[in-house]
């Protein structure tokens, strides 16, 4: 099975499970609601009462993620390159992601590179992968492998580079209450892992 197989299946499984578990609207409305009673608040009253809707709205467009395909989106790429061969990097991908552990935002940048074999992609869909894996619940470590494997398999580079600077919410308005710290990911495959000075040159290009 090839990388892309791999990748597409593990999507595939993960629709299909998330599929045959995900209540309907009004459960989720619902749920919304439980956790106001919980809260100590009383979801019927006038301030609260349109809350359980846009919560639901809210989180269509904070977990959209899992109704993309990245392979996909990956897929349309260009030759006309006129033997171009160094690096490709967009830098500074801004992003808001959600904590698997406490539901609270993950807020950073990520760096992206690749170096084309024969093929590349326009710039916009490099973004749009970050944003896919954003839009799901997450850790960071994860999503900064997936972001990777996921090119790494799409575009058959000779490597991959990313890496992803966040504050997590978790620690900084709750727990330790640590505003003001970032955590630094990073994930290197191919030319990138192998090559210190590719490793060196793209780390250069992001300021590290």
């Amino acid at each position: 099975m090839s990388k892309v197989q791999d990748v597409r299946q593990a999507l595939a499984e993960e629709r299909e499970a998330s599929a045959a578990r995900r209540p309907d609207r009004a459960e989720a409305e619902e749920a919304v609601r439980t956790l106001l009673r919980w809260a100590g608040d009383d979801p019927a009253r006038e301030g609260l009462l349109g809350t359980p809707d846009r919560v639901v709205r809210a989180y269509e467009e904070f977990f959209g993620g899992y109704r993309t395909d990245p392979v996909e989106m990956l897929q349309r790429t260009f030759e006309e390159t006129d033997g171009y061969d160094e690096m490709v990097l967009l830098r500074d991908i801004r992003f808001e992601s959600h904590c698997e552990h406490h539901m609270v935002p993950i807020i950073g940048v990520a760096h992206v590179a690749y170096f084309p074999r024969t093929r590349v992609v326009g710039i916009s869909k490099l973004a749009r992968v970050v944003e896919v894996y954003a839009r799901r619940l997450q850790i960071q470590e994860k999503m900064t492998a997936q972001i990777a494997n996921t090119i790494e398999a799409v575009l058959q580079p000779h490597g991959v580079a990313v890496v992803i600077e966040a504050s997590h919410q978790c620690m900084t308005t709750r727990g330790v209450h640590k505003p003001g710290t970032a955590m630094v990911t990073s994930r290197m495959l191919g030319a990138f892992r192998n090559d210190p000075k590719t490793r060196q040159e793209f780390l250069g290009m992001i300021g590290k």
